[in-house]
């Protein structure tokens, strides 16, 4: 009797164990199956990237509908190709007048000697002569004190010969140095060399790459520094060449308070004189990468084209002229660095999948 009651509880216990292992199965898959749906429903949820592909001749396109494009800010616009004058790239390097300096000061010092000496000899000289002739007349004075007198009035008027002759040398190195414009500036001490010792204004020596010719050197033009333009002043054709360029060369000022310090190098920009035909794309329209300027252009309700600018004619109000962007083109004018974000955000995401 124990025996049969002993083999109903162990298959009392093995249903329990049983029902229990079964439970538990069915708990873990209704998690699993709960964690794949929801998943799904994230995935599903989530917001769509935009969808980049390339046209046909492979250039890259992003697609954003209307709704997405408004969200993000993005405007567009018709940008007219009209005339804009010609700027020439050109390479700018702030030079250090340390040289100039000295020349100036050593100009000056000759100058002051010349002075010293005409003083002495304009004493020494009506010295000799009236101990001349009160010799020769009374013989109130020695010879020796006319010899004395004679020497003196000598020595002061070779004083004066030394003196000029340092003056002459001077004049000519600076003028050999510098060229007649900033050579007669510093013999005349004209403010344009005050200017420029007083470190008021600095001075640049500008180059245009090799073959590039101008008629006539501008008397304006301008330097980038950083993001900003500044003017600069023509002073006249360098006396020397950048041996690093090789090209025509020429002297400029610019004002102290540019940002420019001697031994930068800048890049400017000389008005050729002409006009060429460009769009003015503004710089909110230019996005850089790898090291090249782009513009979105609108090639559809929803999509858009990366397209490359060139950088070497900067329009008047910031951006550049760009001659390669169709006539009536529409450009994205606001919003192209997030389209730019957006491109490659998608890229990502395709390299992923």
């Amino acid at each position: 009797m124990s025996g049969k009651k002993s083999a109903s509880s162990w298959s009392v216990k093995l249903l329990v164990a049983a029902g229990v292992v079964a439970c538990g199965a069915l708990l873990g898959w209704g998690l699993v199956v709960g964690r794949e749906k929801a998943a799904v429903e994230e995935k599903e949820g989530a917001v769509k990237v935009p969808l980049r592909v390339s046209d046909k001749s492979g250039d890259p396109v992003i697609k954003l509908d209307a709704e997405t494009q408004q969200r993000s800010g993005i405007e567009t616009g018709v940008l007219s190709s009209t005339p804009h004058p010609e700027q020439l790239r050109a390479y700018g390097m702030v030079l250090d007048v340390a040289r100039l300096t000295e020349l100036s000061n050593s100009y000056a010092n000759a100058k002051a000697q010349v002075q010293t000496a005409q003083a002495k000899l304009a004493m020494s000289k009506p010295a000799y002569e009236r101990a001349e002739k009160l010799f020769n007349d009374t013989h109130v004075v020695s010879q020796a004190q006319v010899q004395a007198a004679e020497a003196a009035f000598g020595t002061d008027q070779a004083s004066l010969v030394a003196a000029e002759a340092q003056v002459r040398t001077f004049t000519a190195t600076a003028y050999q140095e510098w060229g007649a414009v900033l050579g007669k500036s510093l013999i005349d001490e004209s403010p344009m060399i005050k200017s420029l010792i007083e470190r008021q204004t600095f001075l640049l020596q500008i180059t245009l790459p090799p073959g590039v010719v101008l008629s006539a050197p501008p008397a304006t033009a301008s330097i980038k520094v950083g993001d900003i333009r500044q003017q600069i002043t023509f002073v006249s054709p360098a006396t020397r060449i950048d041996p690093r360029i090789q090209g025509v060369s020429f002297f400029y000022t610019v004002a102290a308070t540019s940002g420019v310090l001697p031994g930068m190098n800048v890049l400017a920009f000389l008005p050729s004189g002409k006009s060429i035909e460009g769009v003015a794309v503004p710089a909110s329209a230019v996005v850089w990468w790898q090291g090249k300027a782009w513009i979105y252009r609108r090639t559809g309700a929803s999509r858009f084209t990366r397209m490359a600018i060139a950088t070497d004619l900067p329009a008047p109000d910031g951006g550049y002229v760009a001659n390669n962007v169709a006539k009536d083109a529409e450009i994205v004018t606001q919003g192209a660095q997030l389209l730019l974000s957006e491109e490659f955000r998608a890229q990502i995401q395709v390299d992923e999948d």
